[in-house]
């Protein structure tokens, strides 16, 4: 049983499928099955209103107690570690915690000598599991499969934890993963860096935020020139397969990543991405909870 979820490379296929359908059951109506009561706080150190909403949510559907905490009036400002942040919450009898950081794979540190689940909500540049999981729900509700799928990711590649957790699962899963995005925003990827065929071939458009705090690494951008070259916009939707569907991990830039006309178009599953973060987010915690036991 996993016992925390850290990052998707970590994560096996049967795993996956196992909190895909636990997630089908829930949207469906099921029961949480937790035996006892559980503790978790959710640790939120970035700005986050899909993710830290939706666990929250999530936690208290399943029968968890949450226990409050903001970084902004924690001891973090005087100097507290993570580490120690979180054995502090340890010893009030917390039995797991949901972690945002902007430090790359910042659970490393905690995984000796805390004996507290970890859920990790975002690190850094590095990943995102649970809205990777999301995203595999959406993608598997619409297609019923993910072998031979067809996913275009567009967007500041290198910088995106969205798009290195999704391109490690879907790979792992069988599906085709193609990017697009300037050369500079590549990082260790192989990228296109224009549009040719992709629309016509793609099963899923998978739109990035581009992330205008990271004003050093978006030297030259503009707005016009990003969606001129890269944008989702109305004449390329209409390329686009009849199936096909559009997804954003959000939230979005309207009339940059996406014209706004398509947020809410027939085939855009935006809105729908964060409803099923619910579900999945249910599971997760539910299926980590109950192997703490």
């Amino acid at each position: 049983m996993m016992k925390n979820l850290l990052s998707m490379d970590k994560v096996s296929t049967e795993e996956i499928m196992t909190i895909l359908q636990r997630a089908a059951e829930f949207e469906a109506g099921a029961k949480p099955q937790l035996e006892k009561d559980y503790y978790v706080a959710n640790l939120f150190f970035e700005p986050s209103t899909r993710t830290k909403t939706s666990f929250e949510s999530a936690e208290r559907r399943i029968g968890a107690t949450v226990i409050p905490f903001d970084a902004a009036f924690s001891s973090v400002l005087k100097g507290e570690t993570l580490y120690d942040t979180v054995k502090t919450i340890q010893q009030s009898g917390i039995d797991a915690v949901v972690i945002r950081h902007k430090e790359d794979a910042y659970y490393e540190q905690l995984l000796q000598g805390l004996d507290v689940a970890i859920i990790n909500a975002g690190d850094g540049a590095g990943q995102h599991p649970s809205q990777s999981l999301l995203d595999l729900y959406t993608i598997f509700k619409e297609f019923g499969r993910f072998e031979g799928i067809n996913v275009t990711i567009v967007g500041d590649v290198s910088h995106s934890r969205v798009a290195k957790s999704d391109a490690t699962a879907l790979k792992k899963l069988g599906a085709n993963v193609q990017f697009v995005c300037p050369p500079q925003w590549q990082g260790e990827f192989e990228a296109h860096h224009n549009w040719d065929q992709l629309l016509e071939q793609s099963d899923v458009i998978m739109l990035l935020r581009v992330q205008h705090e990271r004003n050093a690494a978006y030297e030259g951008f503009t707005v016009e020139g990003y969606r001129e070259v890269y944008g989702l916009t109305v004449e390329r939707e209409k390329q686009m397969k009849d199936q096909a569907i559009i997804m954003h991990p959000a939230p979005i830039n309207r009339g940059v990543e996406i014209d706004s006309e398509l947020v809410e178009c027939e085939r855009s599953r935006i809105f729908a991405q964060m409803k099923n973060g619910l579900y999945i987010r249910m599971a997760i915690m539910e299926y980590i909870l109950k192997g703490r036991n």
